[in-house]
């Protein structure tokens, strides 16, 4: 994904979380395009709207008001123009049941919030780089869980 543009789109109620990553991204140097929703039925009314640019991934948060992040990993893999998309779950939780929750509905990712703005650069830049199709081939609990 390095050298083409990538369309992240990120969902998280969150303004400062949503604040430092766009400018993560914008540090990057990778050839992105960001867009960045407030909650949960904001995202799934502009994936579901037919002239919507699908994004490559999904940055979501799980505690979101109106409609939470699982709530969405659920509609987005029963969708059948939206199943497909690569989906990482990006949450201040490390609850074992939240990861295996969202592990076993269709989650590509689970990526715990860092601390910092430097640890969330070099964990945004890992993820960006990853292949994809073969990641999500052998997907398993141990791989899903991203630790950086």
């Amino acid at each position: 994904m390095q050298n083409q543009l990538v369309y992240v789109l990120l969902a998280d109620d969150n303004e400062d979380d949503r604040v430092d990553f766009v400018e993560a991204f914008e540090s990057l140097k990778i050839h992105t395009s960001v867009k960045t929703v407030n909650n949960g039925v904001e995202l799934m009314n502009f994936l579901n709207e037919p002239s919507s640019q699908l994004p490559h991934i999904i940055f979501l948060d799980l505690n979101m008001p109106k409609k939470s992040g699982l709530e969405c990993l659920i509609e987005i893999r029963k969708s059948e123009r939206l199943k497909r998309l690569t989906v990482a779950v990006y949450s201040t939780s490390s609850s074992e049941k939240d990861i295996d929750r969202t592990f076993l509905n269709g989650a590509n990712i689970y990526i715990k919030k860092p601390e910092n703005l430097s640890l969330l650069k070099q964990s945004l830049l890992q993820v960006l780089t990853i292949d994809w199709q073969y990641h999500s081939s052998g997907l398993n609990r141990d791989n899903f869980l991203f630790l950086l």
